[in-house]
């Protein structure tokens, strides 16, 4: 039980942080959500390519590690690459949530549909120049999920092995309750909007960027 409350707090931090202050931390973060980006996208892929559970093969870890790996340099080395591979895999993730929703559990399908969203959003980002409103909104979304999975992890309705048989933390706030993605909805509206309005005059570069990391 101690480890359930430390690990809600800790979402529910984390959320509140991403969710309402997320563009003004995303530039430091960026290699990360590359690395984990990658990382869920390469395990998340051979978990619906063979049928398996998130994480449970040799295969799942390995490929997770290298695509985060690429993901994380790319990120470093490009500071508008790395925005789109953050956005791509924030596609991925609310395609394969929304199927597993709606009980695909795995196969060809629903790795295209998977594909198809993460293509979608990254080539939106980029073709619309949305990046610092696709970054307001990845952060505000995220963050508005991990408060609702901290609630629902104090409440019992959702454990640490359902979120990592789920493969992603979206389907299980998806599939719980109507009220419950209501709530997530509402969060992430109201964290997109305080950001945007709190960023209007901010807007960091390439170059703050690498000055962050040099």
């Amino acid at each position: 039980m101690l480890s359930v409350l430390f690990t809600a707090l800790f979402a529910v931090v984390f959320g509140l942080a991403f969710c309402f202050f997320g563009y003004r931390v995303f530039l430091v973060l960026l290699p990360i959500w590359g690395f984990f980006g990658g990382f869920w996208l390469g395990a998340q892929m051979m978990a619906l390519l063979f049928g398996t559970g998130f994480l449970v093969t040799i295969t799942g870890w390995v490929a997770g590690f290298i695509l985060g790996m690429v993901f994380a340099i790319l990120s470093y080395l490009f500071y508008i690459l790395g925005v789109a591979l953050v956005a791509a895999s924030f596609g991925a993730a609310i395609g394969a949530g929304f199927m597993a929703a709606l009980g695909f559990e795995g196969g060809f399908f629903v790795i295209i549909v998977a594909l198809l969203c993460a293509i979608f959003v990254a080539a939106l980002t980029l073709v619309m120049n949305l990046q610092k409103y696709v970054i307001i909104l990845i952060t505000a979304v995220g963050g508005a999920n991990a408060i609702i999975l901290s609630a629902l992890l104090v409440l019992g309705r959702v454990s640490m092995g359902n979120i990592q048989s789920a493969g992603n933390a979206i389907r299980p706030v998806l599939s719980d309750s109507f009220f419950w993605l209501i709530l997530w909805l509402a969060l992430a509206g109201a964290g997109v909007v305080i950001q945007i309005i709190s960023n209007r005059t901010y807007t960091f570069s390439k170059e703050q960027f690498q000055e962050g990391w040099s």
